[in-house]
């Protein structure tokens, strides 16, 4: 069975996001003074192939644990569905 999986990885709170503190001081230039505190991170999405939702949850688990995500800085999480035909 496939599965969509999507992905959010940010940094933790309290980490400084470098990529998040330009678009905050950028956020003025543009007309948009009542923005704080921007986090920029990743999403990805993921096809799986797998026996069952957890299968798929697993799965996705091991790629953001061994490849996608840098556990000491970042943190992520994981929303598995079927794909939408």
């Amino acid at each position: 069975m496939k599965f969509l999986a999507e992905i959010e990885i940010l940094p933790h709170k309290g980490l400084l996001d470098p990529q998040g503190k330009a678009v905050t001081h950028s956020m003025p230039s543009i007309g948009l003074n009542n923005v704080q505190n921007v986090r920029v991170g990743k999403f990805i999405t993921m096809e799986i192939e797998a026996a069952d939702h957890n299968a798929a949850i697993e799965t996705a688990e091991v790629a953001c644990k061994k490849l996608l995500a840098n556990l000491i800085m970042e943190h992520y999480h994981i929303r598995v569905s079927l794909p939408q035909l």
